[in-house]
């Protein structure tokens, strides 16, 4: 899953990106409001954390312009202990969910978990492709009910991949999914994850095509 976490404290959404990853989502962090907006507007997400106070536009205009483009992405708002109003308002405008500074991170994974549930999100399905089956809730591969053991990275890369199903994928678009938009790594770094990913999975009749130059492409052997 594709977290967008919309914070202007830099450590606190680095800790937030660093225990999403860790879990096996691509978080991509971003610190202005503006920003957030344009990028979200173009790029979407799976879900989006997203403060109330930032640079630039403030989270609830974030939230505003979301539910003005009919993008009904979830949105866990992060507020501060005084801001009474201010989560009314958000919930009032579409969001799903708070938590109120400071928070303990398994409480942000367990309101990401709930909501998944609760909405019945796309994430939350398992999806088939020739015969392997993606769990996303629970971030699995099978095959014939049993579960592969494949690394968290490869998962994302499949995830990525399979989202873009029959589009190549540029190769930085693919980093910035497995490692997070701005990680300090180059787009070669997921080359491994994508060579590695590919022997798994060529015995099954799925193919990962290296576009030269351009990117790579999932798709299934008939």
């Amino acid at each position: 899953m594709r977290i967008v976490i919309v914070e202007d404290n830099e450590t606190l959404a680095k800790a937030i990106a660093y225990r999403l990853r860790d879990r096996g989502h691509a978080a991509e962090v971003l610190l202005d409001g503006d920003e957030a907006d344009l990028y979200l507007a173009q790029e979407g997400a799976d879900l989006v954390v997203l403060d109330i106070n930032l640079p630039g536009q403030s989270g609830l205009e974030i939230l505003k312009s979301l539910r003005n483009r009919g993008d009904g992405v979830p949105v866990i708002l992060l507020t501060a202990r005084a801001e009474t109003s201010d989560r009314v308002s958000g919930l009032d405008m579409g969001a799903d969910d708070y938590l109120v500074k400071p928070f303990e991170m398994d409480e942000l994974e367990a309101r990401i978990r709930a909501l998944s549930r609760r909405k019945e999100l796309d994430y939350g399905a398992k999806e088939s492709i020739g015969a392997l089956e993606f769990d996303r809730a629970a971030r699995q591969v099978s095959v014939q009910g049993k579960v592969m053991d494949i690394p968290r990275r490869e998962i994302a890369v499949l995830e990525c991949l399979l989202e873009r199903r029959g589009r190549i994928v540029p190769k930085s678009q693919l980093t910035d999914y497995v490692y997070g938009v701005g990680a300090d790594v180059e787009a070669s770094a997921v080359e491994p994850h994508v060579s590695r990913l590919r022997k798994r999975l060529q015995d099954l009749g799925i193919r990962i095509k290296t576009a030269r130059g351009l990117g790579y492409l999932l798709e299934v052997q008939k």
